[in-house]
């Protein structure tokens, strides 16, 4: 009987995956955006929140913060009186927990540069589907933020933090966006200092300005009508205030390139190489996407693995990636090799990624790429979760709502000329940053 069950639901869940997926969309009186794909084939709700919350929104000297405030969201509930004179009670850690294990739903949260939210799994019954989205409601617009534990994540963090600078990857990284990005918030990091001097009222202050229901992105997916939804949405906000205009960010400067060698202990060299690139609103973006599958994108069968492993044995792997962002966000190309061997590997790394630029793919590497992530589409979309990801991204960067439906249409008709000249656009050779970390640093 289990394994008919099994069966069935991976027939329905593929032929929902190969349908046309539509979304709707509407804005509710208090500004909420909702994004909602209705699917009945499994008893579930996943819903998830987004807010202008991400790590760009850091007050100057607090870097950290925004991380910190939706860390907190979950350690408490605020006791609460409502517009209609209601009282809601406090909750405290342990009895959100509870909550959220006895209707057998999961939540999760998390910040990035752009944005900061939550999101809940549930079942779609009406008493578990209630239950979860009043806790994730109140989760949102009421944390009490208790100071014990506020000093505990931040110990948490800080230990973190301390235990990053110690690690190749994460010293590399962080100077490579040190340097691409300095002033700009993408730059910032949150370090020791900017941690310990974060207090409770700071975090307060950060969510009164940030979690507002004028700015919040409610994605969808799940057992119930549009009806339902927009209950929904509007029991998600109705306890979040309204937030003022945020201010402009400044502009993302390229900078005119350079390269900085960091002295380590570890075996290896650590290598980072690119600049700011791409905006998710770029219409490059399938080019680039495309584009880079073949030069770095598509594991062993990339260009920068066949030059830098198969071809010469410098690197276990090689990779690229375009990281799409509200603003221009980075292309990255990295390796680990032999400290011995890091200039060598460095140079085949730049001068294929220069060859690609100024050549572009060959008509039958775009044409397996092509192959494979047509082909592959399918997997992107196979699941609740992974749709719902994919409602959040086109609801907050304001994608078009047939993105998904003609996303396969769009690569077929990708050529390499456009490829070539979205490369040519974005990737200038000599403004691109490199980072070394674990090679010896270059005498004067």
């Amino acid at each position: 009987m289990l394994k008919k069950l099994i069966l069935v639901v991976l027939l329905t869940g593929s032929g929902f995956a190969q349908a046309a997926l539509k979304i709707q969309h509407w804005v509710l009186d208090n500004g909420a955006r909702v994004y909602f794909v209705e699917n009945h084939t499994i008893p579930m709700l996943d819903v998830n929140l987004d807010f202008d919350a991400g790590s760009r929104r850091d007050p100057a000297n607090r870097a950290g913060l925004a991380s910190l405030t939706n860390g907190m969201l979950a350690r408490g509930i605020a006791k609460a009186t409502l517009p209609d004179g209601s009282d809601e009670q406090a909750m405290s850690e342990a009895s959100i927990s509870d909550a959220i294990a006895d209707v057998a739903a999961q939540r999760s949260g998390g910040v990035s540069a752009d944005r900061g939210g939550m999101s809940i799994r549930t079942l779609s019954s009406p008493a578990e589907r209630e239950q979860s989205v009043r806790l994730l409601a109140r989760l949102l617009a009421h944390p009490s933020f208790p100071q014990d534990l506020f000093e505990r994540d931040k110990a948490r963090t800080v230990a973190s933090i301390r235990e990053s600078l110690t690690r190749p990857e994460s010293i590399a990284s962080k100077a490579f966006w040190r340097l691409n990005y300095g002033d700009h918030p993408y730059g910032a990091e949150a370090t020791v200092d900017s941690v310990e001097a974060a207090t409770r009222d700071d975090l307060i202050r950060f969510h009164r300005e940030h979690y507002v229901t004028n700015r919040a992105v409610i994605a969808m997916i799940g057992d119930i009508t549009r009806t339902e939804a927009d209950a929904i949405a509007k029991e998600l906000t109705r306890r979040l205030p309204q937030g003022a205009a945020l201010p402009e960010l400044p502009a993302v400067v390229i900078s005119a390139g350079g390269e900085q060698r960091i002295a380590h202990p570890a075996s290896q060299a650590h290598i980072i190489f690119g600049m700011p690139t791409l905006a998710r609103s770029d219409p490059d973006f399938f080019a680039l996407t495309i584009g880079n599958y073949i030069l770095g994108g598509g594991g062993f069968v990339s260009r920068l693995t066949r030059e830098v492993r198969e071809k010469r044995g410098l690197a276990y792997s090689a990779y690229s990636y375009f990281n799409p962002m509200a603003q221009p966000g980075p292309y990255m190309a990295g390796l680990q090799t032999r400290k011995d061997q890091a200039e060598d590997a460095l140079k085949v790394m730049r001068d294929t990624i220069d060859a690609y630029v100024r050549n572009g793919p060959t008509e039958e590497e775009l044409r397996a790429a092509k192959d494979n992530l047509i082909g592959g589409f399918a997997l992107r979309i196979d699941n609740n979760r992974k749709i719902l990801d994919h409602i959040a991204n086109i609801g907050f960067y304001g994608l078009p709502l047939d993105y998904l439906d003609t996303w396969p249409d769009i690569v077929a008709k990708i050529s390499v000329a456009d490829v070539r000249a979205a490369f040519q656009r974005k990737l200038v050779m000599d403004r691109m940053t490199t980072v070394v970390v674990g090679a010896e640093v270059a005498k004067p």
